[in-house]
């Protein structure tokens, strides 16, 4: 099976990661409503917004698997019955679950739903796929401390119709399979409840038993004191060999980011699985905010990131498009303010499907909110730089709404 036939699965955090990961060549999304999904502060949906994104997704060919894969408590399961019918009946493709019990009510109450296993449920080998399969499952989301190569061995043994999912990029937790205590030890929130506060991304110092106040960093080497920081997870190179190895579907992790980092990013992958030299693409990745990177436990233990706790990018997201129109010189562009930027500054237009366009700001102008009686006319202006405001620029070619503006500094 060639790199090109897997199915490129993306994360939708909001309506406006949705839009981005459709536009940006996404196969499937994977969302949570507002209960049972393990990222708790995405903005995510609202459980009666789910027909309309499903029907978002449904309209671009794109599917919709829905996160149910929290820790069950027992005082989840009087909720999930009607939960799960909800979601069938809002015409979700797939429910991933990582609860047995979960997984039994969701085959009683969402029979028109495939099951996917969570990577919660930690499946690391043939004999508990094939257990997961024999009682309904579609899919494995393997668990993230997988080889490749324990991952071929697991496909050439179980059934042919069982699918197989593995992260192939984003951020990776120093826990098994993400299942850790940190969080809820140190702040009474759970990360398996879907409410991490990301302890193991602190810089943590020892206090000195015989002087109090006195505090030492907890150093490994001298490379820093971050001990549980992992470093990001990130396989484009190496999508051949996840193909070879039989996984079905590459999920790109994110549910908390922007939509701007889903565009580049899964553009980056759809890119890539449609051929496009890794090497080229690199870059793109870069642009946006990362840690560290490496390829996780794929080809041997995975990495940390020592020596701090903090993101690289080559660039700054600026602005969004709302219009362009044409315009005497070229068009017009009505851009939305994310991040300052100038007259005559050289910007970057990161469109769907098209490679790096560049501008230079003119004509830059300042556009009040028509709801603000006190806001005054029109203003030409040297510099962009109140957040969210929109602002109007002059541009050489035209630039499609689902595009994003970014600076490089």
């Amino acid at each position: 099976m060639g790199a090109q036939r897997m199915e490129l699965l993306a994360p939708a955090g909001g309506f406006d990661q949705l839009r981005a990961a459709i536009a940006y060549g996404a196969d499937a999304v994977y969302l949570a409503a507002d209960r049972f999904g393990m990222r708790a502060r995405a903005a995510n949906f609202a459980t009666d917004e789910l027909p309309r994104a499903v029907q978002l997704a449904h309209d671009a060919g794109v599917k919709v698997h829905l996160a149910c894969n929290v820790l069950m408590m027992q005082d989840d399961l009087p909720a999930l019955p009607s939960f799960l019918e909800t979601a069938a009946a809002a015409g979700v493709d797939a429910l991933i679950i990582g609860d047995m019990g979960a997984f039994a009510l969701a085959k009683r109450y969402a029979p028109s739903c495939e099951l996917h296993v969570s990577t919660q449920a930690s499946v690391a080998n043939a004999e508990a796929a094939k257990v997961w399969h024999a009682m309904g499952a579609a899919r494995i989301v393997c668990a993230r401390e997988m080889t490749l190569s324990d991952i071929a061995r697991m496909c050439e043994q179980v059934p042919e119709d069982l699918q197989i999912e593995a992260f192939a990029h984003g951020a990776q937790c120093m826990a098994v399979s993400g299942r850790c205590l940190i969080s809820a030890y140190l702040n009474g929130r759970s990360g398996n409840r879907g409410a991490c506060t990301q302890p193991c991304r602190w810089n943590y110092v020892l206090e000195e038993e015989k002087r109090s106040g006195v505090y030492f960093p907890i150093e490994e080497d001298e490379r820093g004191s971050y001990l549980l920081n992992a470093k990001d997870l990130c396989m484009i190179e190496h999508l051949d060999a996840l193909a070879a190895a039989g996984v079905d579907s590459i999920k790109i992790e994110g549910r908390n980011k922007k939509a701007y980092y889903v565009a580049c990013v899964v553009g980056a992958y759809r890119q890539a699985l449609d051929g496009c030299p890794p090497e080229k693409l690199i870059p793109e990745l870069h642009a946006v905010s990362h840690r560290p990177f490496s390829t996780g436990f794929f080809f041997g233990d995975a990495q940390q990131a020592h020596d701090k706790d903090g993101y690289d990018h080559d660039t700054v997201h600026v602005a969004d498009v709302l219009a362009c129109e044409a315009a005497a010189n070229g068009f017009r562009l009505t851009l939305r303010c994310r991040n300052r930027f100038a007259e005559r500054e050289q910007l970057e237009v990161v469109s769907p499907g098209m490679g790096m366009r560049t501008f230079a700001v003119h004509g830059l102008t300042w556009i009040p909110d028509p709801d603000d009686a006190f806001a005054g006319a029109e203003e030409a202006v040297a510099l962009a730089n109140r957040s969210c405001n929109v602002y109007r620029s002059d541009c050489p070619f035209a630039v499609s709404t689902d595009s994003f503006i970014r600076a490089r500094r």
